[in-house]
């Protein structure tokens, strides 16, 4: 079964110690989980196994016309700077290693499937199978489940390498999305 290791919202917006979440309770929790170091074993396994690798990250053009005004998520963006393209922010962070031949998807919304190349994508290299993990797992991670199981995709999350903004959002998050995936560990993937 072809497969591919997403990596969701893995940004420096998100997750760089120095970025604007850094010392927020997401930085936090991705600090204290592990969650770059474990991401980062994690895809050199799957390329080890001669899986495909794929960063999925949230951006929105100069001006921000993409920005959904109305959106609890996102509507904050444009005030605080955050996931404009072009600059480090919505950059993977750089101990993930991003290679040549790696998909790439922006996206405008939760989902990494609305409006973008990522099922076409999926569709060429013939995957059946996507493993995933990122932050938050109360939102993208969530969303890529549900449009992947959704879309006859065989689903599994990588559980110790995604992060929410607190312990307990994280294991309600994991426990809600038993029933659309395989839930596993880093240790036992590629």
């Amino acid at each position: 079964m072809r497969s591919i290791y997403l990596v969701l919202d893995m940004q420096n917006d998100l997750v760089h110690e120095e970025g604007p979440n850094g010392k927020s309770p997401l930085g936090e929790q991705v600090r204290a989980r592990g969650i770059l170091e474990r991401t980062a074993a994690a895809i050199a396994r799957a390329r080890k196994a001669g899986m495909k690798v794929g960063f999925v990250r949230v951006g929105f053009s100069e001006g921000y016309p993409e920005c959904p005004e109305g959106s609890q998520v996102f509507s904050g963006a444009p005030k605080a700077g955050l996931f404009r393209l072009g600059t480090p922010g919505t950059e993977i962070h750089p101990a993930l290693g991003v290679e040549p031949g790696d998909i790439q998807v922006v996206k405008h919304r939760v989902s990494p499937f609305y409006a973008t190349g990522l099922e076409a994508a999926l569709r060429a290299q013939k995957i059946e199978r996507i493993f995933c993990s990122g932050v938050s797992t109360q939102a993208v991670v969530q969303a890529t489940v549900r449009d992947g199981h959704d879309r006859d995709y065989q689903m599994v999350v990588l559980e110790d390498c995604c992060a929410a903004h607190s312990a307990q959002e994280h294991a309600n998050s994991m426990q809600s999305l038993g029933r659309f995936c395989t839930v596993a560990g880093s240790a036992d993937f590629g």
